[in-house]
């Protein structure tokens, strides 16, 4: 297989092109700094598509790599024949590749093996044949094999240990079992019910359930699977037994006149009933639940994405709150750094109920630090939390606004090694009251210290295999750090292991070095830290900024590769350096008059760069995120009773699913808009519409209060 050439058919791309930019990868470069600076080898592909491209080559490699595996295993045991050849070349899947090795894989031993120690290989062989006419009737050949002392006491005995023999030959057979795959894919039904407790009837709707597997969707497969795991439901695939062994038959056998015929037949329905059906039904769920598996990642990873560039609420000082019942909610402020002023723990939540202890506390931290915004955590006691500060704002003449923020994985983070040692003299959950105010003020710095999958924005997130998942959604973390870029001497060192080619242990190294000797006073200093090496530096150098720096190219995107050609661009429209500290609003138009193509071949650079290099010098230390909504900030709230069918609100989506989208509406819990509710034309995957933090409005259709589920539509 060519595998360039196949990438290039596969993601209609120019060969030279995917060539090229395998030979960057191979190189040692990174996805993030390729999509950033290679752009005139790639085409200007962007991260989504180089991943795609790498994980696809990563596949194609491991498929020529297990071809010649098994060519080698086959051709071990003298069996590698012409034909066997000619299938393994085709081979585009590993699984046609695992069928055609099926019959030479070691195993342990079966009613096959055992009948061919005992010599039926010949009559097997003879059987197969279906010969119209035999020299004798088939007991009298089968009698030539009788043998007490192996257990062959008589012609029927030879005879089944002969059909035991055909039918593992045929459910070995690699164009059998495509066969049997294919019926079963096309006509399969999964089917579940009940088979244990299901506190809260969560799986109510699969107790009697059934739909083809083909088409049935991720959401539901993923489910079926959780519940089958939980011991909550009995699952199975239901098949048309007879219409695949029809099929089977009209390949395994050649004659139905033949004496054979019926000893071929019944091999062909053991072999499939005993030996093919249970591992291809197994095989085919464990496909449609990886398929279900990557587009849940691919989903989460979406998610992900949007979530991390949620605009930051720049220069504000925000008082954390982590709402609680028994132990109090803890409140932290945090400077517009987001350094820790102050903590407090006040009760103003059940069984305690101190609410005039708990508002004289907050209001004192308030007009003390200038609070500028609440972050309150929206886990237990959330919707008390956001009652006592909505109604304590409305008392105090300072303008302060509250939000709600999605506490996911801040236990987890606050439990960590890493939390303790950012905060060694606080407890558990302080550490959690600064995390929330943090994400407010900047969700990628703060959410990059937590394990991606422990962040709520997906479904089933916790049942997908923790190694694809990790490298998928660190693959998004990646992007996202690296299209943001990072402060190089105010990152914490987990924003710093995601910067492109650094890594944990060079992180750690810049933080201990920044540490030891101050600040970095210009790109070119990090040289001096242990673990950056030239690779290193050049790999990650255009992702990092230095506000303080001398030079202005230091704060910006531009790569130092660039520099010279950057400072030729200045000098050729009479611009110095100093007048680009505010940017330059007509440098776009200088270059468009003068001509793109011509100044580029001046400067000695592609299009790409000459257009990127004047995006970064119309705003220098410009943030992407500043273009988008800002956080979505209240001062009252409404309750879950104001709510009418026909109330037509405004909301911030919080999280994407196949079935749905979870609007965010200020009245504690997030309403549900059903696929079927998102848009008056047909819908196959929310996605497509809708993402994290898109400002929405929608028109409730429904209160359940005793349920506590909101369903609303954007069809208004």
């Amino acid at each position: 297989m060519d595998i360039l050439q196949t990438l290039s058919t596969e993601l209609s791309l120019p060969l030279a092109m995917v060539s090229a930019t395998v030979a960057l990868m191979d190189g040692g470069n990174t996805v993030p700094f390729i999509a950033r600076y290679r752009k005139e080898v790639t085409g200007s592909l962007d991260d989504t598509t180089l991943r795609k491209l790498a994980e696809r080559l990563a596949y194609l490699r491991g498929l020529e790599t297990r071809r010649e595996e098994v060519r080698a295993a086959i051709a071990g045991q003298e069996k590698l024949t012409p034909e066997i050849e000619a299938a393994l070349d085709g081979a585009t899947l590993l699984a046609e590749i695992e069928d055609i090795y099926r019959p030479f894989r070691p195993h342990r031993k079966t009613r096959a093996d055992a009948a061919k120690e005992k010599g039926l290989q010949p009559l097997a062989t003879l059987l197969m044949e279906q010969r119209r006419t035999y020299p004798a009737p088939l007991p009298d050949l089968a009698g030539e094999f009788v043998d007490p002392e192996k257990d062959l006491p008589d012609a029927e005995a030879a005879l089944n240990g002969a059909c035991d023999i055909l039918a593992e030959e045929i459910s070995d057979r690699a164009d059998y079992r495509g066969l049997v795959r294919s019926l079963t894919l096309a006509h399969g039904v999964l089917t579940s019910e009940k088979a244990g407790e299901d506190p809260g009837g969560t799986y109510a709707g699969y107790y009697e359930f059934r739909e083809p597997l083909r088409t049935i969707p991720d959401h539901r497969l993923l489910a079926l699977n959780r519940a089958e795991k939980e011991g909550i439901l009995k699952v199975a695939l239901i098949v048309p037994t007879d219409l695949i062994l029809n099929g089977l038959f009209s390949l395994a056998i050649t004659d139905y006149k033949s004496p054979a015929f019926r000893y071929v037949a019944r091999a062909a329905v053991d072999g499939y009933d005993r030996l093919m059906a249970p591992s291809v039904g197994r095989e085919l769920r464990a496909d449609r639940l990886d398929t279900a598996c990557e587009n849940a990642i691919r989903l989460f990873s979406e998610n992900l994405r949007h979530l991390l560039l949620t605009p930051p609420l720049k220069g504000k000082t925000v008082l954390g709150l982590d709402p609680g019942y028994r132990t109090g909610c803890k409140l932290a402020v945090v400077d517009r750094t987001g350094k820790v002023l102050d903590t407090a723990v006040i009760y103003p939540t059940k069984p305690h109920e101190r609410i005039a202890e708990a508002e004289a506390l907050t209001v004192a931290l308030i007009k003390k630090h200038r609070v500028d915004a609440v972050a309150i955590g929206n886990g237990t006691a959330s919707k008390e939390s956001e009652i006592f500060i909505a109604n304590l704002l409305k008392k105090i003449p300072e303008k302060v606004a509250y939000a709600m923020v999605s506490e996911a994985g801040a236990s987890v983070y606050s439990a960590s090694p890493l939390a303790a040692e950012e905060f060694p003299d606080y407890d558990v959950t302080l550490r959690s009251a600064v995390s929330i105010a943090r994400r407010l003020q900047d969700s990628l710095a703060e959410l990059v210290k937590i394990e991606p999958r422990s962040i709520g924005v997906g479904q089933y997130q916790h049942d997908m295999k923790p190694a694809r998942l990790s490298e998928a959604l660190g693959g998004v973390v990646e992007d996202c750090v690296n299209a943001v870029g990072v402060d190089l001497n105010t990152a914490s060192p987990s924003l710093l292991s995601y910067v492109s080619g650094i890594g944990g242990a060079a992180a750690k190294s810049i933080v201990e070095y920044r540490e030891k000797n101050g600040e970095f006073h210009s790109r070119d200093d990090l040289r001096k830290v242990p673990r950056i090496g030239a690779k290193t530096y050049e790999q990650c150098i255009g992702f990092l900024r230095v506000p303080g720096s001398e030079e202005l190219l230091d704060r910006t995107g531009v790569h130092p590769e660039s520099y010279p050609a950057a400072k030729q661009l200045l000098s050729k429209f009479g611009y110095r350096e100093s007048d680009a500290e505010g940017g330059l609003q007509n440098l776009r138009k200088d270059v468009k008059e003068y001509g793109a193509s011509r100044l580029a071949k001046e400067l000695g650079i592609g299009e790409p760069t000459l257009a990127d290099i004047v995006t970064e010098l119309e705003k220098p230390g410009r943030d992407l995120r500043d273009s988008l909504p800002p956080p979505d900030l209240r001062e009252e709230l409404l309750d879950l009773k104001d709510l009418k069918p026909g109330t037509i609100l405004s909301g911030t989506v919080r999280n994407v699913t196949d079935f749905g989208a979870f609007v965010d509406i200020g009245v504690h819990r997030d309403g549900l808009v059903h696929i079927s509710q998102i848009s008056g034309r047909f819908v196959s995957r929310p996605s497509d519409l809708l993402a994290v933090g898109d400002r929405v409005t929608v028109k409730v259709l429904e209160v359940d209060e005793k349920k506590n589920r909101i369903s609303l539509t954007m069809k208004l």
